[in-house]
């Protein structure tokens, strides 16, 4: 009977030891990783609400690397779609007064004085309304690219006193495989569309680059095998066959999951190298949080508090980790460029209507202040259920940065072993966290102790934690 007491009391131990204990993660400074890249882009420039609300302070902080711009309208300005610029297909693309450029010269500005590159996306915005006012194939396609050689004229050489903006992006059409909210035609018609821009974009400007389709769709997982959609293969078989340019390969796509977006760039490289498309860069340029893989609270039958609380989700502390979770990810995945949707106050934005910032705008400004630190070093790779780490070293070896998510649930205290510093001596160490309680605060400061252990009693899941290490002064 004692024995029995003895053995379940040992065993309860062991239980308990099990649920306190917390994987730990090992950092080594000593073993380079390459540097951090910035691919923190995003869509949407800071002026929302025809001027009502001005988020380029913040968008400043973030030092956004790319910025698309796409579904401007959403954000309540009438700018960067062709048929705002050019209102009356009727008329001559030649002529500088058929355009209207001054709104989309106004919503530029501001991100031109950022130094944010830009991404134009040449086509229109979505439309979730019953009818569909301009998301219809062009009468005329060459008539439409001469179009758009008008708006790039503009932008880049001054044309109908423009301005010489170096935009280098230009996206042909967004998501026409989403019908009939960004196309009502035929693929036939969208693949046509492509093509005709896209040849005459190049042929009078071959630095340029010059991509989309934009996929809402691009493909999907089966058994762990990745099977293009129909779409996908078509588009690619046309770019080889007719010689059509393509600089790089847009896609987007919403998930549930942030690992899933690394497996998808790993399997959108390998379609467009199959295809012969070597040096095509490959952007996922709209990405985002979709809670339980659901959009019905975007849709009228999920309006009210349904839809509030959705974005709660998105915008508050599990989509924070959930976005610095994907951006570690993809360090090691093969994609050029991403971008988030949206660095606006639109429905999936960084900010509240009223241009309150969200946590996922501290999530993106902790990966801002991890590049600061643009050396990275070896850390595990990223794994479903464990802590994600990312870190760096300054160009002087006397600065380190640790960002950490906390995106699935665990039980412990995760702690972050610090090995090989480029420095003796102590070590000073701030932390940071974003949660429910904070926005990119410090919650702690102190010396590293002599081991390297860091215990980090403080993130629990979902959180962010950004630990910036120096020498003790």
């Amino acid at each position: 009977m004692i024995l029995k007491k003895a053995s379940s009391l040992v065993a309860s131990l062991l239980m308990a030891a099990a649920v306190t204990h917390a994987a730990e993660v090992t950092v080594d400074f000593s073993t380079s990783a390459g540097l951090i890249r910035p691919l923190h882009g995003a869509n949407g420039g800071p002026i929302c609400y025809r001027g009502l609300v001005d988020l380029s302070g913040f968008q400043a902080e973030l030092k956004l690397p790319l910025i698309r711009l796409h579904d401007v309208p959403w954000a309540g300005f009438e700018a960067v779609d062709v048929s705002t610029i050019f209102r009356d297909s009727q008329n001559d693309p030649a002529q500088p007064e058929n355009y209207e450029f001054t709104p989309t010269d106004d919503y530029l500005a501001p991100i031109v004085k950022s130094g944010a590159p830009i991404l134009f996306r040449l086509g229109e915005s979505i439309e979730h309304t019953p009818r569909k006012y301009r998301v219809h194939p062009p009468k005329d396609l060459k008539k439409w690219a001469q179009i758009c050689c008008g708006i790039i004229r503009h932008y880049n050489e001054g044309w109908a006193d423009g301005f010489h903006h170096d935009i280098r992006y230009w996206e042909i059409w967004n998501e026409p495989d989403n019908k009939p909210a960004m196309w009502t035609g035929t693929d036939d018609q969208s693949l046509d569309l492509y093509e005709v821009v896209a040849k005459t974009i190049k042929k009078q400007w071959p630095r340029l680059k010059v991509g989309g389709p934009a996929l809402a769709n691009a493909g999907s997982f089966s058994n762990g095998k990745f099977n293009p959609s129909l779409y996908t293969t078509r588009f690619l078989q046309r770019c080889r066959d007719n010689n059509v340019p393509l600089d790089f390969f847009s896609l987007h796509r919403y998930s549930p999951d942030p690992l899933e977006f690394a497996s998808r760039a790993r399997a959108v490289r390998e379609v467009l190298d199959s295809y012969g498309f070597n040096k095509t860069e490959s952007h996922l340029n709209e990405w985002n949080f979709l809670p339980d893989s659901n959009w019905k609270p975007l849709t009228k039958a999920g309006q009210g508090v349904m839809r509030d609380q959705w974005l709660a989700r998105i915008q508050g502390p599990e989509g924070a980790a959930f976005d610095v979770l994907t951006l570690i990810s993809l360090q090691d995945a093969p994609l050029d460029m991403a971008n988030i949707f949206t660095a606006d106050n639109q429905v999936l934005g960084m900010f509240s209507f009223s241009g309150v910032p969200q946590k996922s705008f501290y999530a993106f400004k902790a990966f801002k202040q991890l590049m600061e630190t643009p050396q990275r070093v070896k850390t595990p790779v990223c794994s479903a259920r464990q802590l994600a780490i990312c870190a760096g070293l300054d160009s002087t070896g006397t600065r380190a940065s640790i960002l950490a998510s906390s995106f699935y649930p665990s039980t412990g205290v995760p702690e972050i072993v610090i090995r090989n510093l480029p420095w003796k001596g102590p070590v000073a160490f701030e932390l940071y966290l974003v949660d429910a309680k904070h926005n990119l605060d410090r919650v702690r400061n102190g010396t590293l102790s002599v081991d390297g252990r860091m215990p980090l009693s403080e993130l629990t899941a979902p959180a962010v934690a950004l630990l910036k290490l120096s020498p003790l002064k």
